[in-house]
């Protein structure tokens, strides 16, 4: 029953602002959806109607309320290829395969690898994609007439003036409205929704994908798929957590898992590409007041509404106001913080968050730019970690003994720091190593300690291990060599 009432409150909690900021999302989806169809190599309404099936299904399955899924630009540039070589009808069944895969993945609670992106990947992810967004709306910036300028100036200015006389009305739609209005009674001629392409004219059909259903259609579309569904759970995931560090929320990110694969799989069965969480309609979503599934229930359903029956309205509504809420966007989105923080924050971290957005805006790819920073980022823990250790000797010369006493993390990135702490041409009778303050992490670290007991004695000298934790115990007892047979102890030193 509290399941069910958290659910309902999900919906139903905060109805006014979540109708408001959909309606917002919708209108900002038109220009992304249209441009990313084109990305994609598939005509514009592939993509509208991928948004629109999309933000409904991941509204009612999803684990993030609030946060937008439509058709999205890291996706589609992996649509291209497919579509360019086998046809529209392959990239639909590929679809369908991206969304079982993410079912699967969420039943496996694959979301849980959130755990290991590191604070500067997610801000080097925000800051490429605020300026990728940026980036995005340079077409309609060039070679345009110059009155376009002044009506996104007025659109901007609208969007972070109105605010201060009411915020009864999400602003970004405030401005879309007045720019409309004033592109309508001047006459001025700008480009508007009508001029990114052909709009659909009605549902889209039911079908499954007309394609042969062999092993070879398999070999084709799992490559796809997988590069699909990966990249689009690794961006939804980023985005959700974003989202929720802007409304102080949780959300369950296995269940976000089922929500996209069951979005990705409903699109194609209607006509649309496969996609995933947007931050930029996300962050327009949650500034604009929505905080619930209706949101962006509302934002996928007016869309639909705006396509099928306020089409004539849709096409006259200027891209340039379009254009400022997609450049207020990119403002809002980008950390500039993080720019302060450069000097403040560890070196490593700075590394980290920059690699991160380089990477993004050399491949033009968001999770090539998240691989790499989780990368570095594992890199430089390890490199941290295996510092954290300390080998100290102390002799007692009366019972001709040595004893080294070892603290920290032995695993594999300390290793060999590890034996090159001990001194192999003693002279001492015995040796005692002391690991009660050290912990075994891995194969390579139990394997380490085999060479130095080994080492010592083939150099004649009597030696002890005492004081395992039982975590490090268990490991030794498991994979050790030293404490089995010679023969076994043998082979061991030589590897």
């Amino acid at each position: 029953m509290r399941s069910l009432s958290n659910y309902r409150q999900e919906w139903f909690s905060n109805i006014r602002g979540d109708l408001l900021s959909g309606i917002v999302v919708a209108l900002a989806l038109i220009p992304e959806a249209v441009g990313f169809s084109v990305i994609a190599g598939v005509d514009p309404k592939v993509g509208l109607f991928a948004s629109v099936a999309i933000a409904c299904v991941t509204a009612i399955t999803g684990g993030r309320p609030a946060m937008v899924s439509a058709a999205t630009a890291s996706t589609a540039v992996l649509m291209g290829p497919l579509v360019r070589d086998h046809g529209l009808q392959y990239l639909f069944a590929a679809t369908i395969l991206m969304g079982l895969l993410q079912i699967v993945a969420g039943f496996l609670k694959l979301g849980r690898l959130m755990r290991f992106v590191s604070r500067s990947v997610m801000t080097g992810f925000v800051n490429s994609l605020a300026i990728l967004i940026f980036i995005a709306q340079l077409p309609q910036l060039i070679h345009v007439p110059e009155v376009t300028y002044l009506l996104i100036a007025i659109a901007l200015a609208v969007i972070y003036l109105f605010p201060y006389i009411t915020k009864a009305l999400p602003s970004p739609l405030v401005a879309i409205v007045v720019v409309t209005v004033i592109a309508l009674g001047l006459g001025i001629q700008v480009k508007t929704v009508a001029d990114l392409g052909e709009m659909p004219t009605a549902l889209p059909p039911f079908v499954l994908p007309q394609i042969p259903w062999t092993w070879e259609t398999l070999r084709i579309i799992f490559p796809y798929s997988i590069a699909l569904a990966a990249v689009g759970l690794l961006e939804s995931l980023l985005t959700a957590q974003i989202v929720d560090d802007l409304t102080d929320t949780p959300s369950n990110k296995s269940r976000e898992c089922m929500g996209q694969g069951a979005g990705n799989i409903v699109s194609a069965l209607f006509g649309g590409m496969g996609g995933c969480a947007m931050i930029g309609q996300s962050v327009i979503n949650v500034t604009s007041g929505g905080r619930g599934r209706l949101s962006t229930f509302v934002a996928g359903a007016f869309l639909l509404v705006l396509l099928l029956v306020l089409d004539d309205i849709l096409r006259i509504v200027p891209v340039a106001a379009l254009v400022a809420v997609m450049i207020m966007v990119s403002i809002g989105t980008f950390s500039w913080k993080s720019i302060v923080d450069l000097k403040r924050h560890p070196g490593t971290s700075s590394i980290v968050m920059l690699a991160t957005v380089a990477t993004v805006l050399a491949t033009q790819d968001l999770s090539k730019g998240v691989v790499v920073g989780v990368l570095l980022s594992g890199i430089f823990f390890a490199s941290k970690v295996a510092r954290l250790f300390t080998v100290t000797r102390s002799d007692d010369a009366d019972s001709d003994t040595v004893t080294y006493r070892v603290e920290g993390q032995i695993f594999f990135a300390s290793a060999e720091s590890f034996i090159g702490a001990f001194d192999f041409s003693t002279a001492e009778k015995k040796i005692i190593i002391d690991v009660s303050q050290a912990h075994l992490w891995d194969i390579t670290a139990v394997g380490a300690l085999d060479k130095v007991v080994i080492k010592f004695r083939r150099a004649g000298v009597d030696i002890e291990v005492l004081g395992f934790n039982r975590a490090s115990a268990d490991m030794v007892d498991k994979f050790a060599l030293h404490d089995k047979d010679e023969r076994q102890a043998a082979s061991a030193s030589l590897h």
